[in-house]
């Protein structure tokens, strides 16, 4: 582990000193049956003695969960490829902030202190957390982290809706809009969506995306990220039987569909999700 740029404190202007000239991030790792990997930290590292996640100061030109994933290597030897990122978080002083990053596994991954500052890291039940002694901003945190920690977002997008609501001259050429479309929600699996602008809690989502897709673009292929679905007869009926399973498979998930059909949306709504108009998504992926 090397020097970062952010290593150091800083004095807030909460009137504590905190770890991390740039702020700071950790990463909160849950498993599908509702395990947390917990750190107890080295006594002579910072709030020393006490249970929290792997994290520590991000650097200065480094996303917060980029950070997140770089310190659980660090210091708990979880790989990067192991974790899918679900949702962030933000604790925002003004002068420092530090970010926790859920990610989310199958399984427990195998763990273990890889440098001085666990002491040993450990799988507890979610509900059993609050009963080992917290670091005092991982407790403060930890009622919010605790209600959406097993969730995640489910993104479905109506093609024909979302590439028609631009007039770029798509219908020349269907199917290469409706792959350009594709390959811009990719790179948004990647890097997480704003929650705020999705109507969402948090700081970012990182969105299972199924993109319907019918005519001309059936034929578009998926990709790492994007599960490409074409609609066996109208678009709109494979919108709504998409959203009615995610609710009904994970009642607790935020599923959000992309489309501007009023007649649609009001389907999405009737189905158990919530809806944003074509704009929206647009301006997320840096679209005019």
């Amino acid at each position: 582990m090397g020097v970062l740029d952010g290593d150091g404190f800083t004095d807030c202007a909460c009137g504590r000193r905190h770890w991390g000239r740039h702020g700071a991030a950790g990463l909160l790792l849950v498993t599908a049956r509702g395990d947390v990997l917990v750190q107890h930290r080295a006594v002579r590292s910072h709030e020393g003695g006490t249970w929290s996640v792997p994290g520590g100061a991000r650097a200065s030109t480094e996303q917060a969960h980029d950070a997140a994933l770089r310190e659980a290597a660090e210091e708990a030897g979880v790989e990067a490829r192991d974790v899918r990122l679900a949702h962030s978080w933000m604790a925002d002083h003004g002068t420092w902030s530090y970010t926790t990053v859920v990610g989310h596994v199958a399984e427990p991954v195998a763990a273990r202190p890889t440098s001085w500052e666990s002491t040993e890291l450990r799988w507890v039940a979610l509900d059993d957390v609050a009963d080992l002694r917290l670091h005092p901003a991982f407790a403060a945190a930890w009622p919010v982290l605790r209600e959406h920690a097993e969730r995640r977002l489910t993104l479905v997008v109506d093609a024909a809706n979302v590439v028609g609501s631009r007039p770029d001259g798509w219908w020349r050429d269907r199917f290469g809009a409706t792959e350009r479309l594709r390959d811009s929600l990719a790179a948004l699996a990647r890097t997480g969506l704003p929650a705020e602008v999705f109507g969402l809690p948090g700081l970012h989502w990182w969105p299972v995306i199924r993109l319907v897709v019918e005519g001309a673009a059936r034929r578009v292929p998926s990709t790492p990220g994007v599960d490409v679905t074409p609609a066996e007869r109208d678009g709109d009926s494979r919108v709504v039987a998409i959203v009615a399973d995610a609710v009904s498979q994970r009642p607790g998930d935020h599923v959000v569909a992309v489309t501007a059909d009023r007649g649609l949306r009001d389907r999405i709504a009737a189905a158990g999700g919530t809806s944003r108009g074509p704009g929206t998504l647009h301006r997320v992926i840096g679209v005019a």
